[in-house]
């Protein structure tokens, strides 16, 4: 397949990826050579037992962390060579981040924490708090549009932080362990939002430890002392 047949059917690619983190003489090899390929649209597990590297990894493609060797590139775009204003800036406009600790600011309502990197990407405060309601009521939040976190459950809160993910429509959504605080009844209802979202034809990066959340997906990359070992 040429390079630009590559570019237009993978979101993702990575060649050689390798992280490893150093404390004093101590080096630890946390991902150990990753060549990796997601297609635009695909909803993608990432999973492994505790300390395989499954959350190193999605930092490395989901440009959150830099990794020690290796290329990555995402929708054609080498992002390894960015600069970190530059990696900021494709991170805001093009990416969107779900994680297990939700990330709300508390003292922001719910509408307010969707607005907010609406408003950082250039959207007049109106604009940005019409989205935030309508995507609010996407996710079954219409009636909590101005509560705070902490009048929110867990899964409550966790679909405000999905609600903010994919305001500003991005073209890849990741989640790292997005079920790991949730109770069966808030998990079932955060993936079927997945599930609907991948449908509209979202390619979603997931980082889960339940055999049956990635089930649902449509590839399973397993991870095993910072390998893949089966996909």
């Amino acid at each position: 397949m040429s390079t630009t047949q590559e570019q237009s059917e993978y979101i993702i690619r990575t060649s050689g990826v390798r992280k490893s983190f150093v404390d004093g003489d101590k080096v630890t090899h946390v991902l150990k050579g990753i060549d990796l390929k997601i297609k635009k649209g695909e909803f993608v597990a990432i999973m492994g037992r505790s300390g395989a590297g499954k959350s190193t990894l999605l930092y490395q493609v989901s440009l959150l962390d830099h990794p020690t060797e290796g290329e990555i590139y995402v929708d054609g775009v080498r992002v390894t060579d960015m600069h970190e204003d530059e990696r900021v800036s494709f991170r805001l406009k093009e990416l969107g981040y779900v994680f297990q600790d939700y990330a709300l600011l508390p003292d922001l309502t719910a509408k307010e924490n969707v607005a907010v990197p609406l408003i950082m990407q250039g959207k007049q405060i109106s604009e940005a708090y019409e989205i935030a309601e309508r995507v609010l009521t996407r996710v079954g939040l219409g009636h909590r549009v101005n509560n705070l976190p902490s009048k929110l459950s867990g899964g409550e809160q966790q679909r405000v932080s999905i609600a903010r993910a994919i305001a500003h429509e991005p073209k890849i959504l990741f989640a790292d362990e997005p079920t790991a605080n949730l109770d069966s009844e808030s998990s079932a209802l955060v993936l079927k939002i997945f599930q609907e979202l991948h449908a509209l034809g979202q390619t979603i990066v997931m980082v889960t430890h339940e055999d049956e959340y990635g089930k649902a997906t449509d590839r399973v990359i397993r991870l095993q002392d910072g390998q893949i070992i089966r996909e």
